[in-house]
């Protein structure tokens, strides 16, 4: 695969997750009113929802999996 054709389908990927992270922080939030516990509410929320590009797994889940691979 070509170094451009990877990044198209990045592009999408990223602009997917601003589009899941905007319903939580809508365009014009004041960051500074954002606690660090809503941050880490809206991760966790984030990374276990299943995602069509990971075969419907959680980006949590494949985590796990490539850590337990980069272990053995």
């Amino acid at each position: 695969m070509s170094w451009s054709r990877a990044l198209r389908w990045e592009k999408g990927s990223v602009e997917q997750v601003n589009g899941l992270i905007r319903r939580y922080l809508p365009k014009g939030t004041n960051f500074n009113n954002i606690t660090a516990a809503e941050i880490n509410r809206i991760e966790k929320r984030l990374n276990n929802r299943p995602r069509k590009c990971l075969n419907y797994k959680t980006p949590y889940e494949m985590f796990r999996l490539a850590r337990g691979a980069l272990a053995g």
